[in-house]
This record gives C-alpha cells, structure tokens and sequence, in this order.
C-alpha cells in the first residue's frame, strides 16, 4: 500500500509543479483549473492510502522478501462463463445511450443494471449458473 501512496503523492506532487508553472507561463485560468484537480486526484487517494499504510498490516508489495505467491489470492472466486457481465454492459451502454436518445431508455437501462447486479450476486453465492 505504501508503494501505491507514494505514487500517487508524487503523481500529485508533480501536476502541482506543472500547474504553478503553467499559471506562471500561460495565465490560462481554466487550464490551471484542471491541473489543480489533478493535483487533488493524486494527493486525495495518495494521502488516504498513506494513512491506512500506517493502520493496517503490511501488504506483500511493502515486503522486499515476498513472493509471488505472497500476493496470490483466492482463484476462481467468480464464475467463468456469465451471462450477467455482458447484461450489466448493455445496461451501462443503454444508460450512456439515454444523454443521446432521450430519457424513455433510462428504464430499460436501469432494469439491465439492476438485474445484472442481482443475477450476478445470485450466480456468485450458488457457486453455479442461474
């Protein structure tokens, strides 16, 4: 986890030095706009995660001595062949689709999202196809 905060601090830390540099250059105040919340899009997860590094149990990524096989988890935890991830992206597409066609696809999105989510759920707890 401590690999993953210093990351993102340092992804914050340099879109900060882009972005008082290109205040200073360009004097473009909505090009700094979106350099200041990329900034934020950095430090916000990076300091979070810092702070959990310091709450919780060292992860394998934190140990120079772990393997691979340190990191492996559960396999095989999710069904192979599914119909409800491909249901879930019609029903994310139809939802994209209703800022162009109008909102009379919003309840036939809304039903594929929601059906796929409780399908897929139920899928998962009965280890098999529903």
């Amino acid at each position: 986890m401590k690999v993953m905060a210093r990351f993102l601090v340092g992804l914050g830390a340099f879109f900060g030095i882009i972005a008082v540099s290109y205040f200073f250059l360009a004097h473009e105040p909505a090009g700094v706009a979106m350099l200041v919340g990329a900034v934020g899009l950095g430090f916000l997860p990076g300091l979070y995660y810092l702070w959990w590094s310091h709450h919780a149990k060292p992860r394998p990524e934190d140990d120079d001595d772990a393997d691979i096989a340190d990191a492996a988890g559960p396999i095989e935890s999710f069904p192979g062949s599914s119909i409800w991830p491909f249901i879930l992206g019609m029903g994310a597409f139809l939802s994209a689709l209703t800022f162009v066609f109008g909102l009379w696809l919003a309840p036939i999105a809304g039903v594929l999202i929601v059906g796929a989510a409780v399908g897929g759920t139920v899928e998962s707890r009965r280890g098999g196809t529903v």
